[in-house]
């Protein structure tokens, strides 16, 4: 959450002219209703089934860029799907500057109850070893212009 997925995606396709799969957007068209709605009427479980789906429907899809939620990682089947379309980009950034680009959104429902530099810490640690063993490639977003930081991803993952 809040470390430029939806912003560095829209860039790369930008960049490369391939298709953006942003999966909240998707799941939020299906559902017809905001995540907030999704997580309150049906829990998160719910939700992360539909993730899972999403991720399952997508193989089919070529040339696209795919943007994940935050809670993706946290279920070794979604790695798996991930890991057969091609390259997983983890994108970092420091709690600090986490809370500066989320504070002010509500669309967050992990966030919205406990917006604070020390609870987004805490939520990283326990999800740090479940991103870093997905991820192919690591990216710190702290400081970087959108421009350079998709560049990097580029450079790295030789997906150009």
């Amino acid at each position: 959450m809040g470390t430029g997925k939806t912003t560095i995606s829209e860039e790369l396709c930008r960049m490369t002219g391939r298709k953006l799969l942003d999966m909240d957007k998707e799941i939020e068209k299906r559902e017809k209703r905001k995540i907030p709605e999704i997580f309150d009427t049906d829990g998160e479980e719910y939700f992360r089934n539909l993730e899972t789906d999403f991720l399952r429907e997508m193989q089919k899809e070529e040339d696209v860029i795919v943007s994940c939620g935050g809670g993706v990682p946290l279920r070794q089947e979604n790695v798996e799907e991930m890991t057969k379309s091609g390259t997983i980009v983890l994108l970092s950034a420091s709690p600090e500057t986490i809370f500066e680009r989320v504070r002010d959104s509500h669309d967050r429902p992990i966030l919205e109850k406990n917006k604070s530099v020390s609870y987004i810490e805490e939520l990283l640690e326990r999800r740090r070893p479940w991103y870093e063993k997905a991820a192919d490639v690591e990216i710190v977003t702290d400081g970087k212009e959108i421009f350079n930081i998709a560049r990097e991803i580029l450079e790295k993952c030789s997906c150009q």
